[in-house]
């Protein structure tokens, strides 16, 4: 493993791809629901109608939480609402494969530190590859978070590399879209000068993330 190289054109343009990966696949749907809809079957019709509202809500529930867990998510220092990240997470997360569990009280937190807990479900997801529930929860004590989030489900695993993604290091320095996530889930949690730890008991994946000591 070598440290990561990576500027900030590159960082732009790897979350950039994983973004537009993450949405694809809905806005393939309702294209293809829209050309069914030219068809004279009643229920064809019916059923591509069905297809383009499932997918438009998926699509804007990626990209509300991509806008939160990537983007700006407004000035230097802002404040993020962690209510607000429940109902994004749980709309981004909770489908016929995986359930979310959002324990965390109605405060305030430094954005970093939002967007690192959001980045650190995506790594939950990735620990049940074949579903399971998603436990997140958030203790505050003043403006600092502490997070543990488990994941559990069949065939649970540590997502291969994370933990050196998170630190910053990977086979070769460079990375690809797949693994930028990770890499600047690290980055985030540096900025928040805080400290990530995961483990796994049986079919348990638990993610740990606090202030540095």
């Amino acid at each position: 493993m070598s440290a990561i190289s990576l500027d900030s054109l590159d960082l732009a343009a790897l979350l950039c791809s994983r973004v537009c990966h993450d949405v694809i696949s809905p806005v393939g749907a309702i294209v293809n629901a829209l050309e069914v809809l030219e068809e004279d079957d009643p229920s064809m019709r019916e059923f591509a109608l069905e297809l383009i509202k499932k997918s438009a809500r998926n699509a804007s529930a990626r990209l509300q939480f991509a806008r939160l867990a990537f983007g700006a998510a407004g000035s230097a220092g802002a404040m993020i609402d962690l209510g607000d990240a429940g109902n994004v997470a749980n709309g981004f997360l909770n489908d016929e494969k995986l359930s979310l569990d959002w324990e965390a009280p109605r405060a305030l937190l430094p954005k970093n530190q939002v967007k690192l807990l959001l980045n650190l479900l995506v790594i939950a997801a990735q620990a049940v590859p074949r579903g399971g529930k998603l436990v997140s929860r958030a203790i505050v004590e003043g403006e600092q978070g502490s997070f543990e989030i488990t994941a559990t489900g069949s065939h649970a695993r540590i997502p291969a590399h994370v933990e050196e993604l998170l630190a910053g290091n990977a086979p070769g320095g460079t990375i690809d879209a797949h693994a930028v996530q990770p890499v600047y889930a690290g980055m985030v949690a540096r900025a928040a000068d805080m400290d990530i730890a995961i483990s796994i008991e049986g079919e348990t994946v638990t993610i740990k993330a606090g202030k540095k000591s």
